[in-house]
């Protein structure tokens, strides 16, 4: 189930922010209800002397003065340190930011990594600790319902620490303009069951399953034939490319292209023939010269690499 909204926190890191979000609006409306009751006051004032010195000193400086003042201690008591440290049973995720795409890593029980794109998968309930970089420019991550954003430098690795309450699944999205597809550049958080997320782990862990039915093999044969394996690796399958994101088990993601296109068999089609018309810029040529039997071979390998 998606959750919407960018004010329903899903998060206790998100939850801080609603309510600081909150506080800071209501005193920003009692300083704005002060200053228009005495503006209407004063136009219901005859003619006559007024002590300027005491409503410019009074209300335009130690009122204003003393509200904001307690407003950024309060804000101060509620920030979190710039670099948290993360409980012991945190979930360590690498997530780097690509133009335009995220490489997303996690180490499994014997320290290999397994590496997805586009999408982060946690288990409900637990701390998650974050580890962004970026690989180009300068990329910021955010998830509203879980977190605030940060930012992702070249050279540089940041961090972010959250939690979801409950399973769902949230969009993410580029928060700093990085390019010509800065808008397509999204993600997904999937937060799941503490048990399914072991064993969704586990399973992409594995290397990609083997292609049985007659068109996926056709299809892993035109992938390596039209060098899709140069950019893009698929374990079991193709050397270790790192140029585009990780394939090995891509039919279990959601979407395609960094929340661009639904993973539907038309959907696949569509963005490895039209890459171009859909995501111009993107560092992937149109395969729009393979003809559709090629074209649906490949999509329905792609998809059973679950």
């Amino acid at each position: 189930m998606t959750v919407g909204g960018v004010l329903q926190a899903a998060g206790d890191a998100a939850r801080a922010i609603e309510t600081v979000s909150g506080v800071l609006f209501a005193g920003g409306f009692a300083i704005f209800a002060v200053v228009m009751l005495l503006l209407a006051r004063s136009l219901g004032r005859r003619a006559g002397a007024v002590r300027a010195r005491l409503w410019i000193v009074g209300g335009g400086i130690v009122f204003p003065t003393a509200v904001l003042a307690a407003l950024f201690a309060w804000t101060v008591s509620m920030t979190p340190a710039w670099k948290p440290v993360p409980p012991a049973d945190a979930l360590v995720v690498g997530v780097t930011g690509h133009m335009w795409w995220w490489d997303v890593r996690y180490r499994d029980a014997g320290g290999a990594t397994i590496r997805t794109a586009n999408e982060i998968r946690i288990p409900a309930g637990r701390p998650v600790y974050l580890a962004l970089d970026s690989a180009d420019v300068i990329h910021s991550f955010w998830v509203p319902q879980l977190a605030g954003k940060i930012d992702m430098l070249p050279g540089r690795l940041q961090h972010l620490l959250l939690r979801a309450d409950a399973p769902g699944t949230w969009r993410g999205q580029c928060a700093e303009f990085c390019g010509e597809q800065h808008a397509r550049m999204a993600l997904h958080v999937v937060a799941m069951e503490p048990a399914a997320f072991e064993a969704w782990l586990q399973a992409q862990a594995r290397p990609a399953a083997a292609a049985t039915p007659p068109r996926a093999q056709a299809g892993r044969q035109a992938f390596l034939a039209n060098r899709c394996d140069a950019c893009h690796a698929v374990r079991g399958v193709t050397a270790e490319a790192r140029l585009g994101p990780d394939l090995t088990h891509v039919g279990s993601r959601l979407h395609l292209a960094a929340g661009t296109l639904p993973n539907t068999d038309a959907g696949r089609q569509q963005w490895i023939a039209h890459v171009q018309r859909v995501k111009s810029g993107a560092r992937m040529p149109s395969y729009d010269r393979l003809d559709a039997a090629t074209l649906g071979a490949i999509s329905e390998w792609l998809g059973g690499l679950q």
